[in-house]
């Protein structure tokens, strides 16, 4: 039997996950924050679980929370489509869109998702700026970003979390045989780093050690790139120690071109998201583009982890 207060909370939740906030939230919905903050809970005390662990500074969303946000996000979406879908606003995908994705992510992962969405869609003319580069998504009239981010700052931005990847510390065979392994973090102090110049410290590596506290190692950089292929393609010929998300490594792993370092290390967590303006009066280009990527691009990750995780059993 339908429950008549099955969606309650539904929209209030997915604003605060993609606005990091309940302040932000309640301006977004125009609400006051303690209406936000009493929503949210009624909405955890129902569904019986915890979906956000609060503390003065931060949200976070527990396991539950970020498995139940992909779900209700999916069902303001259908609702926010079914509305503009009255209003005929769902017309042919047609117009320019500007998109901008990392060098790395363009090459392997959305290339294909790129290919798919020109064939289907011949009336879009497609501006893709593959660059690692962080770019202002309003001034430069971007109508989707795809980022990679262990956290996303801009909360005025709608943003569309796809999957979560880890961080490994990698280095050569050759490298590791020169200068030898390190088996902590703190050891890396005394290595040749590879650093990315546009990670948001890129100065100070952050681990978590093997009880849970967090534990950062100042490092000296003897190569810092703004490319994370170049960072790959030094690491490979031994110049040095990187570290970078598992989805920006093909095969060099189970090859052996590359060995992981601190393996029984927790993994540090990085997420890759799709980010736009706004949910409200989306464009016919825009989620066309968005409902491929949750289809497609989704599926074939989740297919390719499997694969990764058979081959580390």
């Amino acid at each position: 039997m339908y429950n008549g207060k099955l969606l309650d909370g539904y929209v209030v939740f997915v604003e605060v996950v993609d606005s990091g906030s309940f302040t932000v939230a309640a301006e977004r919905t125009q609400h006051s924050t303690s209406y936000i903050s009493k929503e949210v809970t009624k909405l955890e005390e129902r569904l019986g679980v915890r979906l956000l662990q609060r503390t003065t500074r931060t949200l976070k969303l527990t396991p539950e929370g970020e498995n139940f946000y992909q779900h209700a996000h999916d069902v303001v979406d259908a609702a926010q489509a079914a509305e503009e879908s009255l209003s005929g606003s769902q017309i042919e995908p047609s117009g320019l869109l500007k998109i901008t994705c990392p060098v790395a992510l363009g090459l392997s992962t959305m290339s294909a998702i790129f290919t798919q969405y020109a064939q289907r869609y011949p009336k879009v003319t497609l501006d893709i700026d593959l660059s690692d580069k962080k770019v202002d998504v309003i001034e430069q009239g971007i109508d989707i970003a795809i980022r990679a981010s262990d956290r996303l700052e801009d909360s005025s931005l709608i943003s569309r979390k796809l999957f979560t990847d880890r961080g490994i510390t990698v280095a050569s065979p050759a490298y590791l045989q020169q200068y030898g392994t390190p088996r902590a973090p703190s050891e890396l102090a005394h290595h040749n780093i590879i650093s990315y110049s546009y990670a948001k410290n890129n100065k100070r590596w952050v681990y978590e050690d093997l009880d849970g506290n967090e534990a950062s190692v100042d490092i000296t950089s003897r190569i810092t790139v703004n490319s994370a292929k170049m960072e790959l393609e030094m690491c490979k010929a031994g110049l040095g120690i990187t570290r970078l998300p598992r989805f920006y490594l093909g095969n060099e792993l189970e090859a052996g071109e590359l060995i992981e370092l601190f393996d029984d290390y927790p993994k540090h967590q990085l997420g890759v998201y799709m980010v736009y303006p706004s949910r409200k009066h989306m464009s016919a280009k825009v989620r066309a583009f968005k409902d491929i990527v949750e289809t497609e691009l989704v599926h074939s990750l989740s297919l390719r982890q499997k694969e990764l995780n058979k081959g580390m059993a």
